[in-house]
């Protein structure tokens, strides 16, 4: 289903990164960004099973077992056929660049089935301050590579159902093309996705968008070009195919074909008008492209729709519909499409749009002649199943529903356009929905008149957005607020869990509990009265969550706000949506207003008196000390005024309280141990989102903190066991989720324990791996042994860096002609390298891999970009900040003042034709680690 942005995404202020910017990723060898100090962890996903929209599913045509799966925010997933699970691919994605999450496309190269793409960006409106960008992997997305565009993409924008955008030719996997939204056009690379540029002749970058009066971007955003298939029957093995089309979000011209390789292009004639294709698949043994159609561009919409072929040799068009366009019984519209290739005269079409009673699946043998729906009505409202559906591995997709003829329990599905047919074995299907991904293992019984057993094939795809966690003292471990699917009483952290919030059902925006009785449960949420009329924005357990009620609501709420629950449940105090703030002693019985908190305060209980509770709001902190009657501001100044904050009072201390969040770049963490009447900021926390409690550690009396946030210019999750004075960083390159901060909190039995929140990710927790590590006082060797490289030393492929990139670094040069931007996407003209006696091509990427108060290691990777091999290097370049080189490995390196000076040593001398190679250096800092922009390579400016 479609996901609301939580607040943590539009504080954002990372700038948008641009084109061409270089990034390896190494999974196997990732540097910690440590910050004073360091410790491994183990990180796993709270088993949840699926939970939001899988708009993908892609089969390699060249080697069995390999697939991928994309979703709208929840990254890239890789197919385990020994555990039968998927293995997340992208959760390298940092808070820099979040949106990368957004998978709009994603391609397994058919000539090397070790190669994937991925076309990444969540958003093309002001939601996403980034660009898009390709990803390219060459060991089936273990590591990976980029290239940033010259403009947005949208992984969860309106139309993403559609594709797929991001294609590899079959005949020459160094030729790829991307259908681009927003009036971008086509795109293409030739060679393997390093390099991109418009293809010129394209005539048509698509004029539909849902909402042209959509003054936020999102429903007004042009979808684009939306698919690309190539005929495989008109190239050869090593050399380009001819016959390409293309499909386009345009109500009157929605295919397009070349016949010469994509030279030029025409629009087919004599195709449907009033619809969009949103799938295109040839079928190379017949000479056949068929496409499925919509009125809208989905996911969720759409009314009418058909199903098309298309004669590739003689242009003939016929209308194969299982239900016609102009049948009073079609409602919905088409989208996902199959062939078998083991079977080509077999195709399946989804019915994606239909909500009710249930999503159409259709199966024709004889290329759309006759078709099989997967339900049938008998007598209205019952109805005749091909299939068994199962649910016992995730039990919740029941949605808190029994089987009510015409609707069963659990429904097929809905936005079903991701629809896929295993390439080695007929038997085995997959498709997506709003909720999970489904599929089948014995597909061709149905052709026989014999039913298909289905069930959710979501195993370790998880991707749900976290609103809120709680972790009680006793009890369940955790409990959570998740959007689309309401949140769970996790009772185990490994078995999905058997039922979702009911009795009300709503995505738990808050959650609190007693902490001295800690049975006692409150949760709130946002409810469409219209659709939902009685259901209330407040539900209250008083069993461990075993059973809610609803309470009641004062005049006037229109959302669900925060609420907080007396030490010993005494009272709640509830700030609502739209109505003031409210307590009641009856759990919800009945509400009386309470004075001195403006509408909208954040509220908190104190957790040790009951009477006590807390505000807060525009940078005034308050205090209530009978039982939430009545609040008064305190004197404490120096709060934030503004930004997304989170209030928390500390466990068994009395008027400790700590908020955390802020604007941008000037939040932080502020403490009280005095009931508020005055804070003090940490000072060696430069920025936070959230702050969460967790059990002491051995020793200590007080709980450990946990914060998501920058320390020691290292931007991570941290864990505190000693009040704020010192942090850990508990993450790594390979561990960051995109966009978290929503939600955090230990677990108050398990020391080290810690869950967080994501947008898309779903729950992560983790706990301690190894022992703590401070940071490096024992410079590595200057000279390491070619087959010895210093533990601190990446490989040449080596991690992201742990803190962003500059923000406006060169392109990469490439022999590939810049394309005329769009007027609102202007890319950095690309440099013209002055010219060497060896022609000397390259890129440098310059990466701060750990940093602390006074130091920091850093490693250079060097790109030769050309054709020819460079032998022997030299790498110059000054820092812009005070930083002193104190050791150095894999070169020779000396520095005067600002400026240094770097050379190969003998084991790394020679860099192949698109090779790298890396070096690094440990040093120390003043005032200023500002990483330089600038570098030079035996006399060429390689930016």
């Amino acid at each position: 289903m479609r996901r609301s942005l939580v607040s943590a995404l539009l504080a954002m202020t990372t700038a948008a990164a641009a084109a061409a910017v270089p990034l390896v990723i190494s999974a196997s060898s990732a540097v910690p960004a440590a910050a004073a100090s360091s410790q491994p962890y183990t990180w796993q996903n709270v088993a949840i099973g699926g939970g939001g929209f899988v708009d993908g599913v892609v089969f390699n045509q060249s080697q069995a077992n390999v697939l991928y799966a994309r979703t709208d925010i929840g990254g890239a997933y890789r197919w385990n056929q020994a555990s039968g699970s998927w293995t997340p691919l992208l959760d390298w994605v940092g808070q820099s660049n979040w949106g990368w999450n957004g998978v709009a496309s994603i391609a397994t190269d058919p000539v090397n089935p070790n190669k994937v793409f991925a076309a990444v960006g969540m958003y093309t409106n002001s939601f996403d301050p980034n660009n898009g960008a390709i990803l390219r992997s060459s060991d089936q997305g273990a590591t990976w590579q980029s290239t940033t565009l010259p403009f947005k993409l949208g992984g969860n924008m309106p139309g993403r159902g559609m594709g797929e955008r991001l294609v590899i030719d079959p005949n020459d996997d160094n030729i790829l093309y991307l259908g681009a939204p927003n009036g971008n056009g086509l795109w293409r690379s030739t060679d393997g996705g390093v390099t991109w540029s418009q293809v010129t002749s394209f005539p048509n970058v698509g004029n539909y968008a849902p909402d042209p009066t959509d003054t936020s971007g999102y429903s007004s955003a042009l979808e684009g070009d939306v698919w690309v298939a190539f005929d495989k029957a008109t190239g050869t093995s090593g050399s380009p195919t001819k016959d390409i089309f293309v499909g386009v979000a345009d109500l009157q011209n929605t295919v397009y074909e070349s016949t010469d390789g994509g030279a030029t292009w025409t629009r087919v004639a004599g195709q449907p008008t009033g619809f969009i294709a949103h799938h295109g698949v040839v079928d190379p043994a017949n000479g056949l492209l068929y496409i499925a159609t919509s009125n809208t561009g989905g996911p969720y919409d759409g009314s009418k729709g058909d199903v098309w072929k298309y004669n590739i040799a003689t242009g003939a068009w016929t209308q194969i519909s299982p239900i016609l366009s102009s049948n009073s019984g079609d409602y919905f519209g088409y989208s996902g499409l199959a062939i078998d290739p083991e079977h080509p005269g077999t195709i399946m079409v989804t019915g994606y749009s239909s909500w009710w009673p249930d999503t159409f699946i259709y199966r024709s043998t004889d290329g759309g002649v006759t078709w099989k729906n997967l339900w049938n009505f008998t007598s209205y409202p019952n109805r005749a199943d091909s299939y068994t559906l199962d649910p016992t591995s995730v039990p919740w997709l029941t949605f808190n529903t029994a089987t009510a003829e015409p609707t069963e329990s659990p429904k097929l599905g809905w936005m079903t356009e991701a629809l896929a047919i295993d390439p080695f074995n007929s038997n085995r299907m997959m498709y997506g929905t709003g909720a999970t991904l489904y599929g089948t293992n014995n597909l061709t019984n149905w052709d026989s008149g014999g039913t298909i057993a289905i069930t959710p094939m979501v195993k370790g795809l998880e991707e749900t957005s976290i609103l809120s966690l709680i972790s009680p003292p006793s009890g369940p471990p955790l409990l959570s607020g998740i959007g689309d699917i309401n949140g769970f009483v996790h009772t185990s952290l490994t078995t999905v869990p058997a039922a979702m919030y009911s009795s009300p059902s709503f995505a738990a925006s808050s959650l609190d509990f007693a902490e001295l009785n800690p049975s006692d449960l409150i949760r709130t949420g946002t409810v469409n009265k219209t659709s939902n009329p009685n259901v209330n924005q407040i539900g209250f357990s008083t069993n461990g969550g075993t059973n809610w009620f609803q309470g009641q609501e004062p005049a006037g709420v229109t959302g669900g706000g925060t609420a907080a629950e007396a030490a010993d449940a005494s009272s709640t105090v509830w700030s609502t949506g739209g109505a003031g703030v409210f307590y009641s002693t009856s759990f919800g019985g009945s509400w009386t207003a309470s004075t001195g908190l403006p509408t909208g305060a954040l509220v908190a209980s104190d957790r040790v008196n009951p009477k006590t509770f807390y505000g807060f709001s525009g940078g005034t902190f308050y205090v209530s000390t009978n039982g939430g009657a009545a609040f008064t501001a305190t004197a404490a100044t120096g709060l934030p005024a503004s930004g997304n904050i989170f209030m928390k009072a500390m466990p068994g201390h009395a008027g400790d309280i700590w908020l955390a969040g802020g604007p941008g770049t000037s939040s932080g963490i502020w403490h009280s141990t005095n009931s508020g009447a005055t804070f003090t900021k940490l000072s060696n926390v430069a920025a936070a989102s959230n702050i969460g409690f967790g059990k002491a550690a051995p020793g200590q009396t007080y709980m450990a903190l946990y914060t998501i946030g920058t320390i020691g210019g290292v931007q991570g999750i941290f864990r505190s066991d000693d009040a704020g004075a010192t942090w850990i960083q508990i993450n790594d390159s390979q561990h960051q989720w995109g966009n978290i901060g929503q939600a955090i909190t230990g677990d108050p039995r398990v020391y080290g324990q810690v869950y967080v929140g994501t947008n898309g990710r779903g729950i992560i927790y983790g706990d301690p791996a190894g022992t703590v590590t401070p940071p490096p006082t024992t410079p590595p060797p200057t000279t390491p042994p070619p087959t010895t490289p210093p533990p601190t030393t990446p490989p040449p492929t080596s991690p992201p860096p742990t803190s962003p990139p500059p923000t406006s670094p060169t392109p990469t040069p490439t022999p590939t002609p810049t394309p005329t931007p769009t007027p609102t996407h202007t890319p950095t003209p690309t440099p013209t390298p002055t010219p060497t006696s060896t022609a000397l091509a390259c890129h440098v990427v310059y990466a701060t891999q750990s940093q602390w108060v006074g130091g920091f290691t850093a490693s250079v990777t060097i790109n030769n970009t050309g054709s020819t091999v460079i032998n022997g290097w030299t790498v110059t370049f000054t820092f812009p900040g005070d930083q002193k080189i104190t050791s150095f490995w894999n070169s020779t390196t000396t520095q005067t003042g600002e400026a240094v000076t770097a050379t190969n040593v003998s084991y790394n001398a020679s860099i192949s034709a698109g090779g790298n190679t890396a070096f690094g250096f440990q040093g120390t800092w003043n005032t200023s680690d500002s990483p330089p922009t600038s570098f030079s390579v035996n006399g060429t400016t390689c930016n």
